[in-house]
This record gives structure tokens, C-alpha cells and sequence, in this order.
């Protein structure tokens, strides 16, 4: 029975939570023999009143102790005894109500008699034992329970809890009681997730049953808000039940709808499964409306009505159909008529219609049939945090493919009149058109429907010439070329001539337009074909040769053409000659004539690219369409020198194909970029097409740059230092890419000293520093002291930044390296005195903190030395940075030598490393109830023991992160009215 053991050195070996094998089931063991001993005293000895007082008044005392592992298993042991002494209570209690019922069986015979004095007696004494065995209940409670439930030992805490959602939950008549119920209220607001989680599943239990709602009642109310706010929860486990409990509620309508406004909004969430786990309440409380038991079930067809009642929760989303995916991925799951694909494709052609459908109602139908079509075949909708790739079982695929094939017999015969009613419409034709991306295509000729293949084919055809915009465009072309891969036979042949004709219509179309222009018409038609020239050009390669020449003679001839045609210009320029290399590459023999006609190609798009390098398109705050432009230059000159890349082609028969950029156009190229990173990715422009504006940021621009460097493209001499320059300047998203290319950097040679010293510190980690210090300097010619200041701080930041890379056993590793640096700034610092003299406390501080004392003593004798014979009281602010510096390293210095010395006076006394402490502010657990000296002290020694874990913030957000909050749920609301 002993749970440890004290040694005569004084030390006790535990072993309750012991990881020796032989007392592996020790728990398990200990709450079985206190089980198994009340049940084998409730005939006797356990009424006495002398064994389990004592028992009971030894486990109370223990729960009280300092030691945490005496409270721990002191608290298994009189938990457990509660839990066994209900057993008894209960048998008393049937046990006493069949003597009752003998008992009034016998008066009716006679009043009375031996037999009813026999059942007297043993009523009278069944009663008195349940009374006794209650009494000792309520004694662990008040001894044991009311304190340890609030113990600093989280689980002792948990224990507690789950016991007391067990005793209500199998012995209500005592415990399912608002004195009681009020525990689990309380913690509710416990500052751990397993003692929340635990008192939240075990009020689920108690919901569960029906007869205990009623008692309910009050803890319902004082308790409820605090329960629907837990569905927020910091941790998800947490969250999930917690939004299971409110289901509970709903179905008890014991809260009101307007109470849920908060909750819809988790449909949006990051971690799936509380968006799950909400779809399912969504679906259950407004779509399936199972908690409403007044209204009678739906009538008619449920899949329609269901829908409609999904459509109206989209209505709020229509402006923003990411959301939409959200909330659709969400409710997917529990929600049928999602894949009743006959049921939308008849609501969508209005087919005896059951709800009468908006555009904005079909809009949101054709992004949910979509959505639902590519869950259907196991396609994620929403991107995952882990960009994990999908693995399905036997039984998945399967599913699966019985989905594709029900989904093509549904559509065969309407999708081409889905697409005749919607082909004008350029908010639904791109969902409707890729549908087809999902359909087993061989079903048309098992089903004998060829003639529905064919016609749907040209449809998809006439939509790509009726549409501009990018989505259409990029259905069509995935749609057109899955068909002509995918098909088979006949068809296939079908596909690929149409797909042929798509092309060369494209191309007359094309010269058309350019004739157009030529002559002086409008830009509409050259623009819309070029968008269409550069989605198709995407996905397959094209000859364009004369459409190439045409283009160089418009860019040639008209420089004041609208911005955005110029990038569609250059971009399916850029892409002829990718292709065009990519041809090349893979052909087994090249003739010189290709070779030549790839370099002169080449030759003419650099010269056109470098051309708005020399004259480059206006920048500004103001406007974004110059900005896109300029961010296509930049994009494209990029993409351009990393394919023709001299390492690429270096001692091959393609050497000539080799190119790299002179520094002249580099330094032109980077100084567009840098204007583009001034320009906040915020900025509105109603005039600029938005189509492509991720495409064009500035973030995007800084990759393109990054690029050069990683892919070894150009030396890094010049652009590495320029690119780290901007490492902290301007925002999260490029100093992410500033941070990768360091990493790929550090990660080119095995030997990572060197090429710290060699390729990053002595060049690019030194130079960007100087680089931040110089515009310091350039500004600070300026008499805007706020202009100064900012400067200023931007470059401590990047020092600190860089310096931040230097951390735990990289100040060992790499000491030679900060010390290069740190050498190599006081001599900047000391060149211009006391005009440099601020790069000290600027930029030198930081990396000079990261060495060890010895070295940081050394670099005070050296500054020390260089101010020996300079008076600074001549310019006592020009001199603040040396002393700020100076005053900085000597407290350092001083702070290391009291650490190392205070650590080898406790080698001898400590062992492993020192526990972390930390302070975290939050809720109070119970505000209104103060704690005893007793336990006050309890806690107090405790305290050092506990240990609290940190949040940690997460770099990887998912796309919902950059979402606007969705206030309109709030307020989300669906009909109850059955239509």
C-alpha cells in the first residue's frame, strides 16, 4: 500500500510516479485496493466508525502536506474512496427502496406483526448507514476536495475535477447541487487547459442527461457566457469541447441565438478543427435546425432546403469569396446536400424551384458547387498550416472515385446548359468551366454521350473568347488542356484540334489588334488578347515569332502606351524565349539557326527590359500602375538573368547561351527595386487592375532580387549587402526573404566559418551596416529631428537583427568573425571622429555584447587607447555615442564576470540547469474565495517547483491571417421558417 519509500539518507523514491517497470500500474493498483476495500468492508467494519475514520482523517492530513507527492497521492486516495463509497450509497439506496416497497406491501396486509417490524429495522438501519456513508462523503469533500481543487499542481487540480463531474454525474440525489456545481464553474476560468478541458467534458456528461437539465438551470445562467467564450479557447482541444458543450445548450435551448454572435465568427479560424467543429454546430443549430424542436421537419426536398438555408449564411460573404471557401470547408462534412450534385445543378437551371434563387444566391451556388466538387475528390479547398502532402487508404480512393463517377453522370447532360445560361456572366463561368477538371472523361463514351463532350468542348472554347479576366481565362485553358490529355480516342483528337484552332484564332485575333494599334485605335483589343496569349502561353508553349517582331516594333514605336500593356507585352516575350530555351535544352540536336534565333530574341528583350531601366516608369505613393510596371521590369530582368545564368551553360556546346549582367545594369536594376520597396503594398488605386496585383508587390521584387544571389546568377559583391540593408525596414515580409537568403547564404559551403567570414561578415554583413549608417548620415543633414531619429533607429535595428543571428553556441562558433566585425567598425567609427563616432553605439554595440568578457575587455583597451591624446569635452555630443558605447560594454563586461563568478560558487550545490521562472498575468482563479495559512503556505513552497510554459508565435500563418475580421457574423442569422 505504501506509495514511497523514505530512506534513511533522508531521500524519498516515489513511487506513484515512478518510471521503473515494476510499478508501472502502480496508480492503478493503489485505486483498486481502496475500491476494493470499501466494498468489502459496506457490510461492517466501514459503518463502524473507527477504521475508515481513521483512514479518512490520515488521507485529509496527507492531502495538507508541503511535499507535492504526499498531496498527490493523498488526493488519488480520497478521491477514489468517494468514488467507492457512492458505489455503496447507491446499493443502500435501491436496497432502501425496496424495503419501502415491501414494507407498504405488508401494511396493506396487517398493520402489524414480525414482518413489519423486520422491515422497519432494516429500513431504519439501511437509512442510517446511507446517512453515515453520505456524512463521510461530504467529510473528504470539505477536508480534501475544497483545497486540493485549487492546487498549484495542475493535476491534482484536473483529478479533482474529473472526480466531481463523475460523483454528480452517478450520484445526483447528493451532488447534483448548485453547492457542489460551483466548483465546476469556478474552473472554468483555470489558468490550465487540462483542468478547463476537464471540467468542460464534465459538463457535457451532465448535460447529456435530460433529467438533470432542469436542476441545471441557475449554474446555466451564471455560468453560460463564460462557456461559450471557452470556444475561443488559447487551446484547441480546449475549444473543441467547449463548443460541444454549447451544442448541448442548443439543444436544451437553454441560450439564446443572439448569444452565438461570437461563435460564428471561429468559422474563419486558423486551427481546423474548431472550424470544424463549429461548421458542425452551424449546420446542426441553422441548416439541419435540430434543436428546433417546435417546428415541424422540412418539407419537400431536405437537399434544397438545405442549401437554401446555406445560401443565406454565404449572403454574407458575397464580396469576399475566400471566406466563403472557409465556411463551406467548414460545414462540408455534415452537410449532404453539398454533394446532392443533381440537386444543385436543378436549382441552378431553375427546375421546378423550391426556392426562387438571386444572381448574388446563384453566384454563391456555383462557388459552392465547385468548392464541394473538388472536396468530393479530395482536394483540400483551404490551405493546410502544414503543406503536408494528402495520403488516402484503400477505402479513400475509392470514395473517391465513386464520387468523380457520380459527379460526371450527373453533369453529362447539363453541363452544357449550365454553361449556355452562364456564359456571360464572368462570376460564374470560371467555377462552372473547371468542373470538368474533376470528371472521369471516359464515362462520355461508357455513356455513349460524345456529342455532350463535344458541345461542352466549344463552349469552354466560346467562353475563352468571350472573357478577359484571369480567372475565366485560366479555367478555360486548364479546362481545354485537361481535356485534350485526359480524354481518350476520338475525343482526345476532338480536344487537341480544338484546342489547335483556340490557338491559332488567338494568334489572328492577336495580329489583328496589333494592326489596330499600329494605326493608331484603341488598346482594349491588344490588351484583352494579350491576356489571353500570356494564361495559354503559361501552361503550353506557342510560336509566336511574328508576333514577337510586331512586338518589338509597338514598344519601339510607341513609348506612351498604357503601362499595363507594356507588361503583357514583355511578359509573353519573356515567355517565348523560355520556351524557346526549354526547347532547346531538351532537343537531342540543336541547329545553329534555333541558336541564333533564342540569342537574337534574348538580345531584343534585354534591350527593352534595360531601356526602362534608363528611362524607368514613374513611381509614386500615389498611383500603383507605374509601380506594376516597374515591378514586371524588375521581375522579368530577374527570371531573365537567372535562365541564361553562365553556370548554367559553362564547358557545354550552349556556352554562348551563358549571360550576366555588367554592374552598371545591376546597380540600375536594384535602384528600381529599391523604389518599388518604398511603396507600402497598402496603397488603393481604384484604377489599377487587381487581377495581378499579387504579382506585382514588393515583395515579389525583393524575391526577384534574392534570387540573383541564391541562384549564384551575378557576384554578390555589389547586391548581397544591398539586400540585407533592407533586413528590417520594412515589415515582416521582406525581412522573412532577407532572413531565407542569409540561410541560403550560410548553407553554400560545408565549411561555415568560411563562408560567414568570407561570403557574409567581412563583406555583406559589415557593408549593409554602413550602407543603413550612410543614408543615417545623408538625413541627418536634415532638420527634421523626427527624420533623424527614425534613421538613426532604423540602423540599430539592423544591427540588432543581424547581430540576433549570433545566439546560444553561434557566439563560440563564430567568434572570430564577430570580433572582425566589431574590429572593422571601430575603424570606421574612428576614421571621421566625432562625425562616424555614432556607427559605435549604432551599429558596433550590438555585436560587441555577443562576445565573452575577455574579448569585450580588449575592445575597451582598444577605444580607450584611440581617445587617449583627443580632448572630447571640445564637442560633448559629437563624443555621447563613444561614452554610451564605452559606459554600455563596461557594465557588460562587469554583469558577465558577476554571472561566471556567481555560477562557479553553485557548481559544487547545483545540479542540471537552473529551472526557468516566469510570471504570467491573467485571469484570477477564484477572485471571491481567499485561501487558509495553510494553504497560502502549500503554495508558497510549491512555487518553485511549478513550471509554466510560454506561448510562441507562430511564423507561419496561414493565409487566414491576412484576413479581415468578419464582424457580419455576428449577426448571422437564418430563417426558422420552413419554406
Amino acid at each position: 500500500m505504501c506509495w514511497f519509500n523514505y530512506e534513511l539518507q533522508g531521500e524519498i523514491e516515489d513511487y506513484q510516479g515512478s518510471k521503473k517497470k515494476e510499478f508501472k500500474n502502480f496508480k492503478e493498483n493503489l485505486v483498486s485496493f481502496w475500491n476494493t476495500l470499501v466494498i468489502e468492508c459496506q457490510n461492517g467494519p466501514l459503518f463502524d466508525k473507527d477504521l475508515f475514520d481513521k483512514c479518512m482523517d490520515y488521507i485529509i492530513a496527507l492531502s495538507c502536506t508541503p511535499p507535492r507527492v504526499y498531496r498527490l497521492v493523498a488526493s488519488l486516495m480520497g478521491l477514489q474512496l468517494v468514488t467507492s463509497f457512492i458505489s455503496v450509497a447507491k446499493r443502500l439506496a435501491v436496497q432502501r427502496d425496496t424495503t419501502q416497497r415491501q414494507l407498504n406491501a405488508e401494511r396493506k396486509k396487517r398493520v402489524d406483526g414480525p414482518r413489519v417490524e423486520s422491515l422497519n429495522n432494516r429500513l431504519s438501519a439501511t437509512h442510517e448507514q446511507k446517512l453515515v456513508i453520505d456524512e463521510m462523503m461530504r467529510k473528504i469533500f470539505t477536508g480534501l476536495f475544497v483545497h486540493r481543487y485549487r492546487d498549484v499542481d495542475p493535476n491534482i487540480r484536473m483529478s479533482c475535477i474529473q472526480s466531481l463531474g463523475v460523483w454528480i454525474l452517478s450520484y445526483p440525489t447528493l451532488f447534483l447541487q448548485d453547492l457542489y456545481l460551483k466548483y465546476l464553474g469556478w474552473t472554468l476560468n483555470d489558468k490550465s487547459a487540462g483542468v478547463r478541458k476537464a471540467a468542460v467534458l464534465a459538463l457535457q456528461n451532465l448535460y447529456e442527461v435530460e433529467d438533470n437539465v432542469p436542476t441545471l438551470s441557475l449554474f446555466t445562467e451564471r455560468f453560460s457566457n463564460r462557456m461559450i467564450e471557452l470556444a475561443d479557447d488559447v487551446d484547441v482541444s480546449v475549444a473543441v469541447c467547449a463548443i460541444g458543450l454549447v451544442k448541448q445548450l442548443l439543444r436544451h435551448q437553454l441560450i439564446p441565438d443572439d448569444d452565438l454572435g461570437p461563435l460564428y465568427d471561429l468559422l474563419i479560424d486558423d486551427p481546423p478543427e474548431i472550424r470544424r467543429a463549429i461548421g458542425e454546430l452551424v449546420y446542426d443549430h441553422l441548416i439541419a435546425q435540430k434543436f428546433n424542436s417546435s417546428q415541424p421537419g422540412p418539407k419537400g426536398n431536405e437537399s434544397e432546403i438545405h442549401l437554401g438555408r446555406m445560401l443565406q449564411i454565404l449572403r454574407e460573404f458575397s464580396t469576399d469569396p475566400i471566406l466563403s471557401i472557409y465556411v463551406i470547408d467548414d460545414v462540408w462534412e455534415y452537410m449532404k446536400a453539398m454533394k446532392d450534385w443533381k440537386c444543385i445543378i436543378s436549382m441552378l437551371l431553375d427546375e421546378n424551384p423550391l426556392i426562387e434563387l438571386t444572381d448574388e444566391d446563384a453566384t454563391n451556388l456555383t462557388r459552392l458547387l465547385f468548392a464541394s466538387v473538388r472536396k468530393a475528390v479530395g482536394e483540400r479547398i483551404v490551405p493546410a498550416s502544414d503543406n503536408r502532402k494528402q495520403y488516402f487508404s484503400k477505402a479513400q480512393k475509392e470514395a473517391i472515385e465513386n464520387n468523380r463517377r457520380d459527379l460526371t453522370i450527373a453533369m453529362m447532360k447539363n453541363y452544357p446548359l449550365l454553361l449556355r445560361k452562364f456564359m456571360a456572366d464572368k462570376a460564374k463561368i470560371s467555377s462552372l468551366v473547371e468542373i470538368i477538371v474533376y470528371m472521369n472523361l471516359e464515362l462520355y463514351s461508357l455513356k455513349r454521350q460524345e456529342q455532350n463532350f463535344r458541345t461542352t468542348l466549344l463552349l469552354i472554347k466560346d467562353a475563352f473568347f468571350k472573357h478577359g479576366e484571369k480567372d475565366a481565362l485560366r479555367s478555360c485553358v486548364k479546362a481545354i488542356k485537361f481535356c485534350s490529355t485526359e480524354s481518350r480516342g476520338e475525343l482526345q483528337d476532338f480536344a487537341r484540334n480544338k484546342l489547335k484552332e483556340l490557338e491559332d484564332e488567338l494568334l489572328d485575333k492577336l495580329k489583328s489588334a496589333t494592326k489596330e494599334v499600329i494605326d493608331g485605335e484603341d488598346e482594349y483589343s491588344l490588351l484583352v488578347n494579350l491576356k489571353r496569349l500570356y494564361e495559354l502561353q503559361l501552361s503550353r508553349p506557342i510560336s509566336i515569332d511574328e508576333l514577337y517582331g510586331d512586338s518589338i516594333t509597338i514598344l519601339h514605336s510607341f513609348r506612351n502606351l498604357d503601362d499595363e500593356v507594356v507588361s503583357f507585352l514583355l511578359l509573353n516575350m519573356y515567355l517565348d524565349v523560355a520556351w524557346s530555351l526549354h526547347s532547346i535544352i531538351n532537343s537531342e540536336t540543336v541547329s545553329e539557326g534555333s541558336l541564333s534565333s533564342l540569342l537574337s530574341k534574348r538580345d531584343t528583350l534585354l534591350e527593352e527590359l534595360e531601356y526602362f531601366l534608363n528611362a524607368p516608369p514613374e513611381v509614386g505613393e500615389g498611383s500603383k500602375s507605374g509601380n506594376q510596371l516597374a515591378c514586371r521590369v524588375c521581375t522579368i530582368l530577374a527570371d531573365v538573368w537567372c535562365l541564361f545564368r553562365k553556370t548554367n551553360f559553362s564547358s557545354t556546346k550552349l556556352e554562348r547561351l551563358g549571360y550576366c549582367p555588367d554592374v552598371s545594369i545591376l546597380q540600375k536594376f536594384w535602384t528600381l527595386c529599391e523604389k518599388q520597396l518604398k511603396i507600402s503594398d497598402d496603397t488603393e488605386d481604384e484604377d489599377v487592375n487587381k487581377e495581378y496585383i499579387e504579382e506585382t508587390n514588393r515583395d515579389t521584387v525583393m524575391i526577384a532580387a534574392a534570387k540573383l544571389i541564391a541562384s549564384d546568377t551575378i557576384p554578390k559583391d555589389y547586391l548581397a549587402p544591398e539586400i540585407i540593408s533592407h533586413f528590417v525596414m520594412h515589415g515582416a515580409g521582406i525581412a522573412e526573404i532577407v532572413k531565407s537568403l542569409i540561410t541560403v547564404l550560410r548553407k553554400k559551403d560545408d565549411n561555415v566559418s568560411e563562408i560567414f567570414l568570407e561570403a557574409l561578415k567581412r563583406v555583406e554583413f559589415l557593408t549593409s551596416i554602413v550602407l543603413a549608417y550612410l543614408r543615417h548620415l545623408e538625413l541627418s543633414r536634415s532638420d527634421d529631428e523626427s527624420i533623424k531619429s527614425e534613421s538613426f533607429q532604423e540602423c540599430k535595428n539592423l544591427a540588432a537583427r543581424l547581430a540576433g543571428i549570433f545566439v546560444g553556441a553561434a557566439r563560440n562558433k563564430y567568434r572570430p568573425e564577430i570580433l572582425k566585425i566589431v574590429k572593422e567598425g571601430i575603424e570606421y567609427a574612428f576614421e571621421d571622429t566625432p562625425k562616424h563616432l555614432s556607427f559605435l553605439e549604432a551599429s558596433v554595440l550590438h555585436f560587441a555584447s555577443r562576445l565573452p568578457a575577455p574579448d569585450i575587455r580588449d575592445v575597451l583597451k582598444d577605444v580607450q587607447k584611440r581617445t587617449e591624446n583627443v580632448n572630447a569635452e571640445e564637442d560633448p555630443s559629437g563624443w555621447r555615442p563613444y561614452n554610451t558605447f564605452y559606459e554600455s560594454l563596461l557594465e557588460k563586461c562587469a554583469k558577465n564576470e558577476g554571472i561566471q563568478d556567481e555560477k562557479e560558487w553553485t557548481t559544487t550545490r547545483q545540479r542540471g540547469r537552473p529551472r526557468k521562472r516566469q510570471n504570467i498575468e491573467g485571469r484570477r482563479l477564484f477572485d471571491e474565495h481567499g485561501s487558509s495559512d495553510e494553504e497560502d503556505s502549500i503554495n508558497t513552497s510549491d512555487q518553485e517547483d511549478a513550471q509554466v510554459e510560454g506561448d510562441e508565435e507562430d511564423d507561419n500563418a496561414p493565409l487566414i491571417h491576412s484576413l479581415k475580421s468578419t464582424s457580419k457574423l455576428r449577426s448571422l442569422r437564418v430563417s426558422r421558417q420552413e419554406n
